[in-house]
């Protein structure tokens, strides 16, 4: 079940260049992480009970630096905490929403992930986020 917004997901150049706007904000980086799969970096900025995302691109083919060379800098996605990614999936794919993966992978933070695309939602990409469950690889 969707309980959340779990963070809002912002494509950067760099997240070094970006910092001083979020720092004049009062916030910092509360871990950085490369996802390889999916050829980005990730910097988590706390922001209440929810996050800020920075994503970097970490090699010219990936998804961000894709977005970035179409849009430039800017909100990528809007991310929803789930404790049921599964089925939430499913009852995404039952409603007719297009999701982008043929089901959850994992992604920052080791959690299971799953995309529903922007013309499903009215225009924004969403991401569902589930934790992984102690000790599961």
């Amino acid at each position: 079940m969707i309980s959340k917004v779990d963070h809002i997901g912002i494509a950067v150049f760099s997240i070094e260049e970006a910092m001083p706007t979020y720092r004049a904000l009062g916030l910092e980086i509360h871990e950085v992480e490369e996802v390889p799969q999916e050829g980005v970096r990730v910097a988590m900025l706390q922001c209440g009970e929810s996050k800020i995302e920075l994503l970097e691109p970490t090699r010219d083919d990936s998804p961000i630096a894709t977005f970035l060379a179409k849009r430039g800098p800017g909100m990528h996605h809007l991310c929803l905490g789930t404790d049921d990614i599964q089925a939430d999936d499913e009852r995404l794919r039952t409603a007719g929403l297009r999701v982008l993966r043929p089901a959850p992978t994992r992604g920052a933070g080791g959690c299971w992930v799953q995309f529903v695309h922007p013309k499903s939602t009215g225009g924004v990409l969403l991401e569902l986020s589930q934790p992984a469950a102690e000790g599961e690889e």
